[in-house]
């Protein structure tokens, strides 16, 4: 009988398969020793705005199998977006995916028909695979970044417990790219995002807070960080009255936050970055309880700290030039005799007080303090992640994700950052006015308002009071932190959604050198 791991042993294997680049077309030999060929191809532009099955996707000629892959392309004929299957004649009868991308294709686009391809691969997307992309320009670059990230995404194991046969696993990926693909950040992209899933799928049961503590902190050894774990007794000196209304529900004292500091070389220095994560490892909506449906998943409302975990490892990884301080918001929201309830008013770190209007907004409540807590060191930038209302769902649907900023003028450059990753995001607008429906009689504001409009824009005007005007700051609002199906190139309902975005965003120096207003 399968036994449960123990909380201590929930580390996942986040090695990634070998990527070995290839300086010339993959030869008859090298693909007749893979299980899998991975081939992108360009759709003819016509048939790509049309949408009608014109002529087959170009194919180059130089590519061994060249007829069996054209008679496969001709008799298919598959529309941009789509791919088709068949077996190589060679010994090894190696398993080729055909995916037909379009020429003006998005960085989205592309992940998406990646995931296909590896989705049709099946078992077959084992041992060793070729990933060719024969497109031209910056366009071959998207396409094979898309096809490694999906392959290695597809090729990580999410927590399961039953009775399963442990499926084949890559061996390595050899890559034709022509050189355009950053091997180094391409690793560390796909290691971070498979953390995320990984976190965010474990059950609530094993990953409490006291269990995540433990995995931070190995995490945070392996990577040669420093790790500072405030308790509630902590928290309490700091004045956190936000955070320990929250955490007062549970039946375990073990609630905190914890901080991991990043210094390139040993550097001592005040952070430029600052990554704070809402991790609510399960939502009940305490005193305001939430129905069946509505809590089902709620272990995964700490997807925000998983993404800022794995972002600052994935930085770290990269050697980043950057002082980086990560702060993850680690408590569960339940009911009980001890819980918050509606009417309390509460003390958060930076003193502001803030009147309790429903239990069931408990993330803005930890990461106000949490935020208050990161602000005190006055990093350049602060950047947080959270599952944070349901109103970005209504709005985005769970397949792009809503950001807000106190800098208007990096609009632009973060939904443009959202556009190259493949992790779409949308800017929302929040001019000062909305203030007036967070005014309390009572307190210096509400929580937030009676009735649910427009409640992402009025959480992120009340994380706002707990930013310094100094920092450039942005909120992401993770609606496309899980999705049914999956989105782009992850198949599972566990996305991953914002380490892509995140490092993408970072890779710029917009975020931290932007103007106040």
């Amino acid at each position: 009988m399968p036994t449960l791991p123990t909380r201590a042993a929930l580390l996942p294997d986040l090695t990634v398969p070998p990527l070995r680049r290839l300086r010339a077309l993959p030869t008859a030999r090298q693909i007749e020793g893979a299980e899998s060929l991975l081939l992108m191809v360009p759709v003819a532009a016509d048939a790509a705005r049309s949408g009608r099955r014109r002529a087959p996707p170009a194919l180059p000629e130089s590519l061994p199998h060249h007829d069996a892959l054209l008679r496969a392309l001709t008799r298919e004929r598959p529309r941009a977006g789509e791919c088709c299957t068949l077996t190589l004649p060679n010994a090894a009868q190696t398993c080729a995916v055909i995916g037909a991308l379009a020429p003006d294709a998005e960085p989205f686009e592309a992940l998406q028909l990646a995931g296909s391809m590896v989705k049709a691969a099946g078992r077959r997307l084992a041992g060793h695979i070729v990933v060719h992309a024969a497109l031209a320009g910056d366009a071959a670059r998207v396409a094979s970044e898309a096809l490694v990230a999906a392959a290695i995404a597809q090729d990580f194991a999410l927590p399961r417990f039953g009775r399963c046969a442990p499926r084949p696993r890559l061996a390595r990926i050899d890559l034709h790219d022509g050189g355009a693909v950053d091997l180094s950040r391409a690793r560390a992209t796909a290691a971070g995002n498979n953390l995320a899933r990984w976190l965010t799928a474990l059950p609530p049961n094993l990953l409490d807070a006291t269990a995540y503590r433990r995995l931070i902190t190995a995490l945070a050894r392996r990577h040669g960080l420093q790790l500072r774990w405030w308790d509630e007794a902590a928290l309490r000196r700091a004045g956190a009255g936000a955070f320990l209304a929250v955490s007062a529900g549970n039946a375990a004292r073990d609630a905190g936050i914890a901080q991991l500091r990043y210094r390139p070389r040993k550097r001592r220095a005040p952070p430029d970055l600052a990554l704070v994560g809402k991790g609510i490892l399960f939502d009940t909506g305490g005193t305001n309880l939430k129905p069946h449906k509505s809590m089902l998943d709620m272990h995964t409302d700490m997807a925000g700290s998983a993404v800022a975990l794995a972002t600052t490892l994935a930085l770290a990884e990269l050697r980043v030039p950057l002082a980086i301080d990560c702060w993850l918001a680690i408590s569960e929201n339940r009911t009980g005799p001890s819980a918050y309830r509606p009417q309390d008013v509460v003390r958060a770190a930076n003193g502001l007080t803030v009147q309790v209007i429903h239990t069931d907004a408990e993330g803005r409540m930890v990461l106000a303090d949490t935020l208050a807590l990161a602000a005190r060191s006055r990093p350049r930038a602060i950047v947080d992640f959270a599952t944070l209302t349901g109103a970005c769902v209504l709005a985005l649907t769970e397949r792009m994700s809503g950001a807000f900023t106190n800098r208007p003028a990096l609009r632009a450059f973060i939904e443009e950052a959202g556009r190259r990753s493949g992790e779409r995001v949308h800017c929302f607008p929040m001019p000062r006015d909305y203030d007036a429906d967070l005014e309390s009689r009572v307190a210096d504001l509400l929580q937030c308002a009676v009735d649910g409009k427009g409640d992402h824009i009025l959480a992120a005007r009340f994380l706002q009071r707990f930013v310094p005007t100094e920092s450039t700051w942005l909120h992401v609002d993770l609606a496309a932190a899980t999705r049914s199906g999956g989105l782009g190139h992850v198949t599972t309902d566990v996305t991953g959604f914002g380490v892509r975005f995140a490092l993408e965003a970072l890779r710029a120096t917009d975020l931290l050198g932007g103007a106040a207003p």
